[in-house]
């Protein structure tokens, strides 16, 4: 058993989704003893140990939502099954009380050049199936330039409130899915303490507070203007 939980083989990080509730995913290899308990308490089996063809440390539970998405229980019944706190409550819970709306598998990520809504085919698959729809996953509609007529309904995802379940992967009519969940570590950029949101009253407030960390020197900031190199 022990020498075949520490096989492993590197897993791409964009199709890499844990169960909700799951950990940062070095903390998540430490803690996750790979009972299997986690899969066993999922009533829709959509919760898989890895082995050696599946890429990833062997043992662990993913999913692959094109096949069986997570259906976001309630009770959340993987998180509570897990023995070691790999799958963290806490990271799933609003005061104290299990709240599936706070996982964060993955992110949904539309491909614009094959979602057939963006081509002005009338589809909205994914967005009719989103558990948090209108929040998570909604449409923007856009006019057809080219007809003149005809309005695109464009499925948006909202990074913050997508839960990552992937139920709109399973949805997508199209062969490969158009709208994929991937890991949000890979695919969302972080803008750091740099910027502000200056339409957003509390953003706003961290500029007061603001320790700045840029020390100008005066002197070589006189000499590079009047160096003669403007």
């Amino acid at each position: 058993g022990g020498f075949i939980w520490s096989l492993s083989a590197k897993a791409s990080p964009l199709v890499l989704l844990r169960p909700p509730g799951a950990k940062a995913e070095k903390q998540f290899l430490k803690s996750c003893i790979r009972c299997g308990l986690c899969v066993e308490a999922c009533p829709f089996d959509t919760l898989k140990l890895a082995t050696l063809e599946d890429g990833i440390s062997v043992g662990t539970p993913y999913f692959e939502p094109r096949k069986i998405p997570c259906h976001m229980c309630e009770h959340i019944p993987c998180v509570p099954a897990c023995p070691t706190g790999a799958l963290d409550a806490n990271l799933v819970s609003t005061a104290g009380k299990l709240d599936i709306n706070k996982a964060k598998m993955g992110v949904a990520v539309v491909d614009m050049k094959n979602c057939v809504a963006y081509w002005g085919i009338q589809c909205d698959a994914c967005y009719r199936s989103c558990p948090l729809i209108d929040k998570a996953l909604y449409l923007e509609y856009r006019r057809n330039e080219r007809t003149q007529k005809h309005a695109f309904l464009l499925p948006v995802v909202d990074s913050d409130i997508c839960t990552g379940c992937g139920v709109c992967e399973r949805a997508c009519i199209t062969e490969k899915a158009a709208i994929t969940v991937l890991n949000r570590e890979v695919v969302l950029g972080k803008v750091g303490d740099n910027y502000v949101k200056g339409w957003i009253k509390e953003d706003e407030r961290r500029v007061d507070d603001a320790d700045s960390k840029i020390k100008l020197d005066i002197k070589k900031a006189t000499d590079y203007l009047n160096g003669g190199e403007l």
